[in-house]
């Protein structure tokens, strides 16, 4: 006696007919599909066993049903693009949804490389120096009344030119005597240490660091010998040729300031009137 071989779920006696394994259990077409099948997002169906299950992010369609939304046209085997979850084919896509290329005007389709700035998209090709019309693509570049210039063009085109390396300056620098400068140019004529943000002096046209200028050409002391540079406010006091820093400027013997004040000398000393009224 042979034994039974029963739908699963029904029981019915599936011999001779047509069914349907799921975990190594038999089902009749009719109990699978009713179990198991899944629902077409377009006609809300069952997609049967003998209807071929189109997938896209857990959504289900028949193959017949796996259409453009808006022109209706197949995308079986075809690239699509979704909008508020509708299908679409990628003409549709574009005409409707997809940006449009700022230099040519046409669309750029999905899938391809576009160029985005400040709002603006472009084909990949159609992105180009203003000046060279070369591809600018993932390079640096800036923008100038509305254009685009690759970095080399726009540095021969507008960029000003060192006075000193002649070379290009394309950020910050330094204007002196209505010159331009690179930062790392503009350099101290003694030292050779960097002026830019901190106080500096000339002679003879060429830029010296204070120190450097005091060191060179100021005036020393007579009292202590250092540099008098007369820079920034600095006051000093002069009499016959010799000069002193008004803190220095003092009796030699009792070191009383005589900064406003009468004073003697003594061969190369300064006295107060009380210190030399023995002379």
């Amino acid at each position: 006696m042979t034994d039974r071989y029963d739908c699963h779920y029904c029981k019915e006696s599936l011999f001779g007919k047509k069914y349907v394994l799921r975990e190594e259990n038999p089902y009749c077409v009719k109990c699978y599909e009713s179990l198991y099948s899944n629902t077409c997002e377009e006609c809300k169906k069952p997609i049967g066993c003998d209807s071929r299950d189109l997938s896209y992010k857990d959504r289900h369609w028949h193959e017949n049903c796996f259409h453009c939304f808006m022109c209706q046209r197949s995308l079986v085997d075809k690239p699509f693009s979704t909008k508020d979850e509708q299908l679409l084919c990628t003409e549709c896509y574009s005409n409707e949804y997809s940006s449009k290329c700022h230099e040519c005007k046409k669309t750029i389709m999905p899938g391809s490389r576009k160029m985005e700035h400040k709002g603006n998209s472009w084909h990949e090709t159609c992105f180009t120096c203003q000046r060279c019309q070369q591809p600018i693509g993932t390079k640096s570049f800036i923008p100038k009344d509305n254009y685009n210039y690759c970095v080399p063009c726009y540095e021969k085109q507008f960029a000003l030119q060192c006075v000193h390396c002649k070379k290009p300056i394309t950020t910050g620098g330094v204007t002196y005597h209505d010159q331009p400068w690179h930062k790392d140019c503009f350099l101290c004529t003694g030292c050779k240490q960097q002026l830019s943000g901190q106080r500096f002096t000339s002679r003879d046209e060429f830029a010296y660091c204070l120190n450097c200028f005091c060191n060179l050409y100021a005036k020393k002391c007579a009292s202590c010998t250092t540099p008098i540079s007369g820079l920034g406010g600095c006051k000093y006091i002069s009499f016959e040729e010799r000069q002193w820093h008004n803190d220095c400027f003092n009796c030699k013997k009792c070191s009383v300031s005589l900064v406003g004040r009468g004073f003697l000398t003594e061969r190369d000393d300064i006295l107060c009137p009380e210190c030399g009224k023995d002379i």
